[in-house]
């Protein structure tokens, strides 16, 4: 009887330890990853107009920088379905590991890379390449990292174990806006202009080591090992995503409009239009990305772990529903270009969007059967990052210029984002009491 429950113990804390070892790596993992995009979402709205378009005015100089960030989310799908076959043929584990040595090598890349007038018109050429491996990378990344941990032994805490992924966002960001900010503050505009963009890419050397080092310990999915002992392995995961499952592909997609795309009126938008329509401080802006990213990272384990009681689809709704109401006034505040109150409307939609983001960590994954999991939920994902976030920037810039500088245009996108996703909740199942583990 002793030697049973020794054995019990032992195995507890065996997969105690496990679970920790794969929640770590799926974290840090996945904040590398997003360090290295957004890095390349502020540089975009900071300094890449007059590196690599310096023929164009501001203005024109500023759209096609956000042209090039867009590329990136173009190629998200493409990593989606690359990788998402990957993942549901081979594993997750494995394909996590390629997915996030892709991104690093491609953001190191990028801090090597001559500007326009070293090698003329080659050098926005390459940028867009490496903005497109890039893409493809992070297309496969986010299905990986939220599988790793949804599909553990412990299925009465996926709101809070799928969540722990969605922090690298945040916490990717607040990485990349400190070291933004550091090296601006140390280098000043000058030094930062001609060289000292550079640093916060190179960076990446360091973080892809230890990035790699983590997920290397990790072990395998529970989920995804029954799958293959039973041979529940599909033969062509897209082919068999879209005849079986092309509704909850959809219904993903339309959940992550809002999430995507408002988080990029926040972080890459918001600071080209205080910089450049309102002339604000670029610093300042830089300080309001933070506090969103701060309160973002802070709200999203607790209020998934709160979706674990009550379940995704009303914690999402009131999120969203808040995000269309919040979309006016947010930009109220920014214009009144007041420090406290552009960092009380940051702080804010940092909540908001944080609430958004974070459930999403579970309850897509949910919507979609195990031998299809990885290229569902990453495909509709991905769809909607490609719609909503990359061309977002854009989109809001187009418009804004088009009404005469008028603000109006960029909150009434990010409500038609909302509206969108709420459409999306309101259609989508009740997931948080479904089994991952067992095919229905």
């Amino acid at each position: 009887m002793t030697q049973i429950s020794q054995t019990t113990i032992a195995a507890t804390e065996e997969r105690s330890n496990s679970l920790s070892r794969t929640a770590l790596a799926a974290t840090v993992g996945t904040t590398i990853e997003w360090y290295d995009f957004q890095i390349y979402g502020l540089a975009a709205a900071l300094i890449f107009n007059s590196q690599f378009f310096p023929n164009f005015d501001p203005l024109a100089g500023t759209l096609l920088s956000f042209a090039t960030f867009a590329v990136g989310f173009l190629a998200r799908p493409i990593g989606a379905i690359i990788f998402g076959h990957m993942g549901d043929r081979i594993g997750r584990k494995s394909t996590l590991i390629a997915t996030f040595l892709l991104t690093g090598v491609a953001t190191l890349l990028v801090g090597c890379l001559p500007n326009y007038d070293a090698i003329g018109v080659l050098a926005p050429i390459l940028l867009v390449l490496l903005r497109l491996i890039q893409g493809i990378g992070l297309g496969g990344e986010w299905g990986g990292a939220v599988l790793v941990m949804t599909e553990s032994e412990a299925q009465s805490r996926r709101g809070l174990l799928g969540s722990l992924p969605q922090l690298g966002s945040p916490a990717g960001l607040v990485i990349a806006t400190s070291v933004f900010a550091a090296t601006t503050a140390i280098l000043g505009t000058d030094q930062f202009a001609a060289w000292g963009w550079r640093l916060p890419f190179l960076l990446s050397l360091v973080l892809v080591v230890v990035g790699a080092f983590a997920r290397f310990s990790m072990p395998e999915t529970q989920a995804f090992s029954k799958a293959k002992r039973t041979k529940a392995i599909a033969a062509i995961p897209l082919v068999e995503t879209l005849r079986t499952q092309w509704r909850q592909v959809l219904l993903a997609g339309g959940l992550f409009l809002v999430t995507s795309g408002g988080f990029y009126v926040y972080v890459t938008f918001m600071v080209a239009y205080g910089s450049t329509n309102l002339g604000l401080p670029r610093e300042l802006m830089l300080n309001g990305v933070l506090a969103f990213a701060i309160t973002e990272l802070l709200i999203i384990v607790p209020v998934c772990a709160f979706s674990d009681r009550i379940g995704r689809r009303p914690v999402f709704m009131a999120a969203a529903i808040f995000t269309i109401l919040f979309a006016f006034p947010l930009f109220w505040l920014v214009n009144t270009k007041v420090t406290s109150l552009i960092m009380l409307a940051m702080a804010v939609g940092g909540i908001a969007n944080g609430v958004l983001f974070g459930i999403m960590g579970s309850f897509g994954p949910e919507l979609f059967k195990t031998s299809v999991r990885y290229t569902g939920a990453s495909l509709g994902y991905q769809m909607s990052a490609a719609l909503g976030g990359g061309l977002t920037p854009l989109i809001a810039t187009a418009l804004v210029k088009w009404a005469d500088g008028n603000y109006w245009p960029a909150p009434a996108w990010l409500m038609a984002l909302g509206l969108v996703s709420l459409a999306a909740a309101i259609a989508a199942p009740e997931t948080r009491s479904r089994s991952l583990s067992e095919e229905t």
